[in-house]
């Protein structure tokens, strides 16, 4: 079966770039190879640097990768890698358990897409890309016959993580998932430890979550491999807010 997004197209004033799952392994280093860009050289993390300078994990070959392409260029600009519930059986988890506990959400397995390594090229950080990726993600899901989207969302503890700390006091008050959804950290962020009297700058991928409709499933993790403190979040299908649906094609009448 065929994802209905494949080769979707969209045109801004800079480039048209195309919609499509990576199919080849020829477009999976390339997917690798952004995310090194994105990951380890744009945010500094020497640790994981290596000779390939490709960005890769053991789930790589169980998921699925959306990317988003220049058409002009040929160059991947975006992607988003997604891990569907069969997927996840065959592996033998989603890769959010290496952060949290997820056993409350265990009736909901066959359900859920998790998505990840959410990465778009610093030159095209417009809007357009995300866009095609959430709209990719969608369809995804409806293909799947999956109603929630779950995910890691993470926070840079570059300023020492209290603007991670203001993120999660100011959003928790309002998005915070009832208790039947709530996860558990492996690994707590010391969030008690840090100061939160500032504005909250909040990441676009975990402000595009909330606005869709998506709750926070309980405290951060910290993850010290990548120098975040990360968010669990989980988005029903159903709960996307109408004033984003036409963008992600999932309103009446799209895909």
């Amino acid at each position: 079966m065929q994802l209905p997004i494949t080769s979707t197209e969209s045109t801004t004033s800079a480039a048209k770039l195309v919609l499509s799952l990576a199919t080849t392994p020829k477009e999976l280093r390339e997917v690798q190879r952004l995310r090194y860009k994105v990951f380890v050289d744009g945010m500094g993390l020497s640790a994981l640097a290596n000779e390939d300078r490709l960005d890769q994990d053991e789930f790589d070959d169980y998921c699925d990768h959306l990317i988003v392409r220049d058409s002009q260029t040929l160059k991947v600009v975006g992607t988003y890698r997604l891990l569907s519930a069969s997927a996840a059986r065959r592996i033998g988890r989603f890769y959010s358990e290496s952060e949290f506990d997820l056993s409350r959400l265990d009736n909901l397995r066959d359900r859920m897409v998790e998505a990840g390594r959410a990465c778009i090229h610093p030159n095209y950080r417009s809007g357009s890309v995300i866009m095609l990726l959430w709209s990719g993600l969608a369809a995804y899901m409806q293909r799947e016959r999956c109603d929630y989207l779950i995910g890691c969302a993470s926070m840079s503890l570059a300023d020492g993580g209290h603007n991670a700390a203001a993120v999660y006091n100011e959003m928790s008050k309002t998005y915070m998932a009832a208790a039947e959804y709530g996860v558990t950290p492996h690994l707590p962020f010391p969030i008690q430890e840090l100061s939160s009297d500032i504005k909250p700058q909040i990441p676009p991928l975990i402000k595009g979550y909330l606005r869709s409709g998506g709750w926070i499933c309980g405290a951060p993790a910290w993850d010290p491999q990548f120098h975040s403190a990360d968010l669990f979040l989980i988005l029903r299908l159903s709960n996307l807010d109408q004033r984003y649906a036409r963008h992600y094609g999932t309103e009446e009448g799209g895909k």
